[in-house]
């Protein structure tokens, strides 16, 4: 799941974007493929790369049962959104490589479905509308195809029973009322730097937090927050790791807010690049779909993919080949069939990952095996319009983004997305959508409920803040439960992931990168971002070795 910080409060926890659950609750900044003649060369925040699409290519077919196969220049396996953007990105300049997955369709966790009037996603719900998820999107014939959510519209944090709104800009800060006075005071010293100094350890989400804004920041917006994004435990969770920009600002800036100004000057002083004049203008902080669900984007990656893009391909093996580069052997509808490349990208969960490369690593595989996936159940439900309360109402209808429960306040749902709000033409007219996840780190007994077991304890939990409580039963649209959802960045994340790497290359497994949302972040919009990244490392591989 497979893509945002305090929920809405100015300069800090930026740029997460929006693939993970709830992500969207933060708007301000806590803190196609198209036919086309010519490659573009944009900027993709920071690094320079080619975006373009090339022409179909056609991958030489291997041979069956172990024959003699002709060498790739890459193989990605893995056909999520990591993978398929990295392909994208790499077909301009290197066209002959190849991308497998052993599912029967590509996209990951993206699973978005349309039936009876309903539009809805069981996994990912938005993204943040950063240029290079954007610059992705236009590549791949989608710009008309882009649909951005209200950026006026309202978050809400439950708390003491009442759905409270998080501000939005700097001059709502003195009027909401998710926080009191002295919390807001302390929050406001913390931030300039009057607090307890970082321990010289690394900390986790809490730790920092409370270290730096006070309890009432982490308590009221910051634990829901972690909750939506991760459906982790702050107490566990790494800051450094999960929220590395907001970590950035105190440890250069000696406070969050000295750390802000100093990014600012930097930026300031630093020519910046022309952005791409094809990008659409996103107006204000908000999130971003496609007309008919985020499954657009790997649909139209796969189509611009063709042959090179092989479903059902279980790996089975790596092994190092004696000429060098990689081989591979899938087990296939077709057969076994062998591959030869000079570089390989692992964009499948770590777990799956650990368990390919032990052969080639075994304290590679180790530290892979290490990090946790808690399950995560998304349970969409519709009620009629009248089903909502009164005092949730503007105009007659439901509006805003969305909500987030803290786990303290006796609801066990994480939060819900307002679908029918937020994008148009996700239900019948008369009808809401709404959008709930449960579980994560700290409830995964979600695994042993049935799927009307969680219903009703959704149906349970909205009737406390949200619906009418004698509103009629809700008619379920979906229910998904992911058993291994979103990879916990958890204190030592970093450390455990270059461990990793090390082991690869003290074992000589040049050529041989990892990429997906373990790596680059669990957000939809990092992991595009990401993929940018790792895209730009295996080109750089193959320009300075694969050719010698």
């Amino acid at each position: 799941m497979t893509t945002t910080p305090i929920a809405n409060h100015p300069n800090i926890f930026t740029h997460q974007s929006s693939s993970s659950p709830l992500a969207f609750l933060n708007r301000t900044s806590f803190i196609p493929f198209s036919s086309i003649s010519k490659r573009n060369s944009v900027n993709c925040n920071g690094w320079r790369t080619r975006c373009s699409v090339a022409k179909d290519y056609t991958v030489p077919s291997s041979a069956v049962d172990g024959g003699p196969a002709a060498e790739l220049d890459c193989v990605i396996v893995g056909a999520g959104i990591s993978g398929l953007c990295i392909a994208q990105v790499m077909s301009a300049n290197y066209p002959n490589l190849m991308v497998t997955e052993a599912r029967d369709r590509a996209g990951g966790n993206i699973t978005t479905v349309e039936r009876d009037g309903y539009l809805w996603e069981e996994g990912p719900n938005s993204f943040q509308p950063s240029d290079p998820m954007l610059t992705m999107a236009v590549d791949c014939g989608l710009k008309d195809d882009l649909v951005l959510g209200d950026p006026n519209a309202p978050r809400f944090v439950l708390w003491k029973g009442k759905l409270r709104p998080v501000p939005s800009k700097l001059t709502d800060l003195a009027f909401f009322d998710l926080m009191s006075i002295p919390g807001k005071l302390r929050a406001g010293f913390g931030a300039i730097g009057l607090r307890p100094s970082p321990p010289g350890h690394e900390e986790s989400v809490e730790q920092f937090v409370r270290r730096n804004l006070g309890g009432e920041v982490f308590e009221r917006l910051i634990e829901p927050f972690c909750s939506g994004v991760y459906a982790g435990d702050p107490s566990k969770l790494s800051m450094k790791a999960a929220f590395g920009k907001v970590w950035k600002l105190e440890e250069t800036g000696g406070s969050i807010i000295g750390g802000t100004f100093k990014a600012i000057k930097e930026r300031s002083s630093t020519p910046k690049a022309p952005r791409d004049p094809r990008l659409p203008k996103p107006k204000g902080q908000t999130v971003g779909s496609f007309r008919k669900g985020l499954r657009m984007l790997p649909d139209a990656i796969s189509a611009r993919l063709g042959s090179k893009l092989k479903l059902s391909w279980k790996l089975s093996s790596i092994t190092k080949s004696e000429k060098g580069g990689y081989h591979l052997t899938y087990e296939t509808p077709e057969g076994v069939v062998s591959l030869q490349s000079r570089s390989i990208v692992m964009t499948v969960p770590s777990y799956v990952a650990s368990n390919i490369l032990r052969p080639l690593s075994v304290a590679a595989a180790d530290a892979l095996s290490n990090f946790y996936y808690p399950p995560v159940g998304a349970v969409t439900i519709s009620y009629p319009q009248e089903a909502i309360r009164d005092e949730r109402l503007v105009d007659g209808e439901l509006k805003g983004f969305g909500q987030l429960h803290p786990r303290t306040q006796g609801v066990e749902t994480l939060g819900t997305i307002y679908s029918s709000s937020l994008f148009p033409n996700r239900a019948p007219k008369g009808r809401v959508l709404l959008l709930n996840y449960i579980g994560g780190a700290k409830n995964p007994e979600i695994l042993s409920k049935t799927e009307s077991q969680l219903v009703e304890v959704v149906d349970r939990d909205l009737r406390k803040m949200l619906i009418k409580p004698k509103a009629q039963d809700p008619l379920v649209v979906g229910v998904r439960v992911w058993p291994q959802a979103i990879p916990q960045f958890l204190v030592g994340h970093l450390d455990t992931l270059s461990t990793a790497k090390a082991a690869m290359n003290d074992n000589g497994l040049e050529g041989l990168f990892l990429g997906g949302n373990y790596v680059s972040g669990v957000a939809l919009g990092r992991c595009v971002e990401g993929a940018y990244e790792v895209a730009s490392e295996v080109t750089g591989f193959l320009s300075r070795y694969a050719y010698k």
